[in-house]
């Protein structure tokens, strides 16, 4: 521990002087990132550091299991980072980003694994779509298939979620929003991203167009019923 509350004084003594004009005009001018990334808060996922953000570029809601619970009269803390980040900092995109080896997901898929933690236990019933999705529909797969399955099913059904947010519907409407499901695979150092056409993960490449899980096409679901009553 003393070793990592060390680089504390190396951030002011070697990496603040390198970048003190960035911080400067940040705090001066306030932030304006460009993305949300919901992301899990396990230690071996660093967000800044795949997206390779500089600060300001970023905005970071870190929970167990990268959960977006679906929107409900009552406060919490994603609700509140994801209403802020697109009412106040009109922030354009956001990415859900799940992991392999995700250890919310192995609690869920063995949930007397979570005996003493009754709060984990109720936190992950958000994601109790996802842990269905497989038990139904890839009833043949076990261990780390079957976590590396319930991971990925687990984005989709948070993007589902997310959906649910007013003010992320209201900006997807607009087509001023996309939604982005991403999945970082540790081992490979690669990362999968849903596309919203085919319902499947593909990997990002630079050469590629990358996958989106909601893309940020105007809709009006009014102007389908005129026609169709016109008709």
């Amino acid at each position: 521990m003393n070793e990592l509350i060390g680089r504390v004084f190396r951030f002011e003594k070697t990496v603040f002087p390198g970048s003190s004009a960035l911080y400067g005009k940040l705090a001066t001018h306030g932030q304006s990132p460009k993305a949300l990334m919901i992301s899990c808060a396990d230690s071996r996922v660093v967000p800044e550091l795949i997206m390779q953000a500089e600060p300001g570029d970023l905005f970071v809601c870190r929970n167990a299991g990268n959960i977006v619970p679906p929107f409900a009269t009552q406060n919490g803390g994603v609700s509140s980072t994801v209403e802020y980040a697109v009412a106040a900092l009109g922030v354009r995109d956001i990415i859900v980003c799940g992991h392999s080896d995700c250890g919310a997901m192995k609690a869920l898929s063995k949930p007397e694994t979570l005996d003493g933690m009754p709060n984990v236990a109720a936190w992950l019933r958000h994601s109790a779509a996802a842990q269905h999705v497989v038990n139904s529909c890839y009833p043949d797969l076990d261990g780390h298939d079957r976590i590396r399955a319930i991971s990925l099913e687990n984005v989709v059904a948070q993007i589902a979620h997310l959906r649910t947010h007013p003010a992320v519907a209201a900006a997807i409407v607009r087509g001023e929003m996309a939604l982005h499901g991403w999945f970082v695979d540790i081992h490979a150092g690669q990362v999968l991203g849903l596309d919203g056409d085919t319902g499947r993960f593909l990997a990002l490449r630079e050469d590629q167009p990358l996958p989106v899980a909601v893309s940020s096409t105007p809709r009006m679901a009014m102007d389908y019923a005129t026609v169709e009553a016109a008709e």
